[in-house]
């Protein structure tokens, strides 16, 4: 194996929780959902076919968990094919070290958030002056600081297939993050969104807690670019999903789903971007 992979000398436990946390739930007969804390993680693949991919990590220290959701669903001692992940954010990358080191598998994100993968750049630091609630405020507690996963961390293919993931494509929804990508199944319209948007206000510690169901824009104590954003949002809108599980908050489907995301790209500004912090551009509103 290649050089040792490290977290940012920023990396640690995060005590933050929802009425969510540890709960498992299946979307599709292949598409489930688990809650660590306040973050989705997903293992996509038939539980009778032992093929599949775990879609993000987690949060910080919570290996032990998802080790453990992923054998509860596929079998004692199974293991994904690929680690995919929608960004590299502390709290979708939280166990991937540990993940790596006890399965073996290969790790891919976008080419753009390659920098934060291995070592060579950090996100800009959270921005606790954002318009939102009590996580906002917390924020400058959140791991910043670029992990290290060295050659454990592959490109996606550039054809926009997504490794071990059949009949899905990723696409590129910038904005959270430089190299923020989503994955679409045109076959029944299934989208993992990440964070481009959301389904639970994750500003508000309250909503948070308690994963009230809201159509949301991507978590604003984090994102820095808002005209990306809303691109991304647009993007996904146009692609009609028929159910959406995102990053935070719970899956959303039908026609509560369409109903949201069409709000959401026609009141964007008003909806998704706060009236202030300092990644918010005044000519923005």
């Amino acid at each position: 194996m290649g050089k040792e992979m490290n977290y940012g000398s920023d990396y640690k436990y995060i005590p933050a929780t929802s009425i969510g946390s540890g709960v498992g739930m299946e979307v599709l007969p292949d598409l489930y959902c688990h809650t660590v804390q306040i973050v989705n993680i997903l293992l996509v693949g038939n539980p009778e076919t032992k093929d599949f991919v775990l879609v993000d990590a987690g949060m910080p220290d919570s290996a032990n968990e998802i080790i453990s959701a992923t054998e509860e669903r596929f079998g004692p001692n199974s293991r994904p094919k690929a680690i995919i992940l929608t960004h590299g954010h502390f709290d979708h990358v939280g166990a991937i070290i540990e993940l790596v080191n006890h399965w073996e598998v290969p790790v891919y994100a976008h080419e753009l958030e390659m920098p934060f993968l291995t070592g060579q750049m950090s996100y800009p630091e959270p921005d606790s002056t954002v318009e939102g609630g009590m996580v906002a405020k917390m924020s400058p507690l959140f791991p910043n600081e670029a992990i290290d996963l060295s050659d454990h961390v592959e490109k996606l293919p550039s054809d926009g297939t997504v490794p071990h993931m059949q009949g899905f494509r990723w696409i590129h929804t910038p904005g959270h993050s430089p190299g923020h990508v989503s994955l679409f199944r045109e076959k029944d319209r299934a989208l993992i969104a990440g964070d481009a948007f959301v389904t639970v206000k994750q500003e508000s510690l309250y909503k948070v807690f308690t994963q009230e169901q809201e159509i949301s824009g991507p978590p604003r104590y984090l994102t820095t670019d808002w005209k990306a954003s809303k691109q991304s949002v647009e993007k996904l809108e146009a692609l009609k999903p028929s159910v959406a599980v995102t990053g935070h908050g719970l899956p959303m489907r039908g026609e509560l789903l369409s109903k949201s995301l069409d709000r959401l790209v026609r009141e964007f500004d008003r909806i998704a971007i706060p009236d202030y912090g300092k990644y918010v551009d005044e000519k923005l509103h």
